[in-house]
């Protein structure tokens, strides 16, 4: 591969154009050369065939932005390819032998140079510093699970990068997203549409559901129309340099360091206690609650398990665990919303016949939306019932909305509740709240779990009657809607009538 470029990327602007439907593929031409992509139009039905646009390539090194830009470049456009580097190597020097995002760069400018594409490098760290990376560290710090990828779409791809291109005249950004953009053929009213991808497992809406309307007029997807296979057996026909290169996999800006590692480093670590939820016997300490999430087995180190964690005390760093993982925690059907952003800028008329994703994946819920303001922050937020239960809502994850094959929106998951909570003993909750838990001792000797038994719980006389971390409570200032409040009092009458109707 070319040695790596190291230009600073020149500024942008971008005009509107059209898009065309997604078709349904024929298979791939049987042909030794990507020439003959162009016999087949509706593998570049994406890419805006027939027309000379100037477009910005977001190109990351990885085969489905090169498959991109080589679509791109067939359908007779005038491309620039743009790699952006956000990596902290300089933080994590001890963890690799070589720059992490070296190969990447390679790999880009190979690929460009196959068909003498120009390659720039938009050093954008410092904005991923402070838009995204800063957030996921505040995030984790109050016990919310934030998605970065997510954050990395909406405040980086489309946000740093269109304003560091604005003074350029291109007339779209383009990305190797799974996803499609309908533009409006001539009427500037008529509003960019995201629609789903043809392939419903790497579909990437999820991802992109939270980019504002300024935003989807300015890009195009041209990986909407295939499926990853497609994409895989062009790359072989085009002869990629990267044709056999893996999928990336975790965040994008660590590479090769864990998650845990980076969490260690600007997070830190505290001391805590590990209590049984149901008994609030003292089993061991851990180092921070941020590094734990509710439903997590790994990594507890308990004997006698398997062990969970079901609730964390963010206040006090407590980490409730327990062997009986099956309470309605791990499974629960209602939510708020916050931080609402609907496509065309407004939310929708009819609440009731739309679809949600909770994460990225194939899988999509039925669900009705209950829309109103937050007396508390002036903000508008809304109630989500699904259809049927899940096991995995988080607090700051997203929830992305869809109506038929169309993403309207999304917002950010504040809190799940049901009727119960995993139930907390008042013992574990003392504890918890204990000021000097040095107190404690050693932790108990943890017996191996006999099935065939009463639990430790049942065998020692009854605690309290049970409370629960989760449990409805007075909500105040950012936190949501205070039950005192006219809001609280309507979404509570609401929460009934719409349990009676599952």
């Amino acid at each position: 591969a070319a040695a790596a470029a190291a230009a600073a990327a020149p500024e942008s602007r971008c005009s509107l154009s059209t898009a065309t439907a997604v078709p349904n593929l024929p298979n791939l031409p049987p042909t030794s050369s990507i020439e003959g992509l162009v016999d087949h139009q509706p593998y570049l039905a994406c890419s805006m065939p027939g027309r000379r646009l100037k477009v910005a390539v977001l190109l990351s090194g990885g085969v489905d932005s090169s498959v991109a830009l080589r679509l791109l470049h067939a359908a007779g456009h005038a491309c620039t390819a743009f790699y952006l580097k956000i990596w902290f190597q300089e933080d994590f020097e001890n963890f690799w032998s070589e720059c992490p995002w070296d190969e990447d760069l390679k790999y880009a400018k190979a690929v460009c140079d196959q068909v003498d594409v120009p390659l720039e490098v938009v050093h954008l760290t410092d904005e991923y510093w402070n838009n995204v990376v800063s957030h996921i560290i505040s995030e984790y710090r109050c016990g919310r699970t934030p998605n970065p990828d997510v954050l990395c779409n909406t405040r980086i791809k489309f946000g740093a990068f269109l304003d560091a291109i604005e003074s350029m005249d291109f007339d779209y950004v383009a990305s190797g997203h799974y996803a499609h953009i309908v533009h409006p053929s001539s009427d500037r009213k008529e509003f960019s549409i995201l629609k789903l991808s043809n392939d419903m497992v790497k579909d990437q809406t999820y991802f992109l559901s939270h980019l504002s309307q300024s935003q989807l007029r300015r890009l195009l997807f041209p990986l909407g129309c295939l499926s990853k296979d497609e994409v895989r057996r062009l790359a072989t026909l085009m002869d990629l340099p990267n044709k056999d290169r893996k999928d990336s996999q975790g965040i994008c800006f660590l590479g090769k360091v864990k998650f845990s590692e980076f969490v260690a480093k600007h997070i830190g670590e505290m001391e805590g206690i590990l209590l049984e939820a149901e008994t609030g016997d003292f089993l061991g300490k851990h180092r921070g609650f941020w590094f734990y999430t509710i439903g997590q087995r790994q990594g507890l180190r308990l004997p006698g398990g398997p062990w969970y964690v079901v609730a964390k005390d963010v206040q006090n760093n407590v980490v409730f665990v327990s062997r009986n993982y099956f309470s309605l925690d791990k499974r629960r059907r209602m939510f708020r919303v916050g931080s609402l952003k609907w496509v065309t800028g407004s939310p929708p008329e009819n609440s009731d016949q739309f679809r949600c994703k909770v994460r990225h994946g194939p899988g999509f819920y039925h669900c009705t939306l209950t829309i109103g303001l937050s007396e508390e922050v002036q903000e508008e937020e809304a109630v989500v019932c699904l259809a049927e239960d899940d096991q995995g809502l988080a607090a700051g994850q997203f929830a992305a909305f869809y109506h038929e094959n169309t993403c309207i929106g999304s917002g950010v998951i504040l809190e799940s509740w049901d009727d119960q909570a995993f139930p907390i003993c008042r013992r574990a909750l003392d504890i918890a709240k204990m000021a000097d838990k040095s107190k404690l001792g050693q932790p108990v000797k943890i017996m191996n779990r006999d099935i065939d038994s009463k639990s430790s719980a049942e065998a020692r006389d009854k605690p309290a009657p049970c409370a629960a971390v989760h449990a409805k409570k007075k909500r105040v200032g950012a936190t949501g809607f205070a039950p005192a409040s006219g809001f609280g009092i309507w979404w509570r009458n609401l929460r009934h009538k719409i349990l009676k109707l599952f």
